[in-house]
């Protein structure tokens, strides 16, 4: 069984809503990062950076949400064709990088955010999830970024109907109800 590794309100909920999704049994480990568990010698041989989510798979051990996302999606048979997989690694590599960096830093986010918003915004006026009519890993990462925006920039996305409207649906999802937003 996989165990999660994770803090409260940390980037571990990424993980665990994609696990969600997947229905995989998991076991989460909650750190509590204020008295330093994360900086802890049995932590720090998982992830010797101290940093959160990681997981431990029947001894194979990873960190770095992304890196784990897309293991889920390899480890239970999501991406079948060598396209498949690199669609996935652009897009969750987009999210980690372009599109959390364009929403989140404040000296770029006036300039990179209408940009980045407008792109998403043309690919979801087509297709219900970011890689088509599937909801897939791509989803995961991407929505959870314009989430986080939602939550912690009170963003909205009025301006951009189809992202709205992409992420109504992705917040009515049970999973994301329960790892992300905490509602079971």
């Amino acid at each position: 069984m996989i165990k999660l590794y994770g803090g409260a309100r940390s980037r571990a909920s990424i993980v665990q809503w994609y696990l969600e999704e997947l229905q995989a049994p998991y076991e989460f480990e909650l750190l509590d990062m204020k008295v330093g568990a994360h900086l802890q010698p049995d932590f720090l041989a998982i992830n010797p950076f101290g940093k959160v989510p990681a997981i431990a798979d029947d001894g194979f051990q990873l960190w770095e949400s992304g890196a784990i996302l897309l293991y889920l999606a390899e480890k239970y048979d999501q991406l079948e064709i060598l396209q498949e997989k690199a669609i996935a690694s652009q897009w969750v590599l987009f999210a980690n990088s372009t599109l959390g960096n364009g929403l989140f830093i404040a000296e770029t986010r006036e300039k990179e955010a209408p940009r980045l918003l407008n792109g998403l915004q043309k690919i979801l006026e087509n297709q219900h999830y970011i890689t088509g009519e599937n909801f897939t890993v791509s989803d995961v990462a991407v929505a959870t970024i314009l989430g986080y925006a939602i939550m912690m920039l009170q963003m909205s996305y009025a301006d951009y109907p189809a992202i709205d409207a992409y992420m109504k649906r992705i917040s009515d999802r049970p999973a994301y109800k329960k790892a992300i937003l905490g509602i079971s």
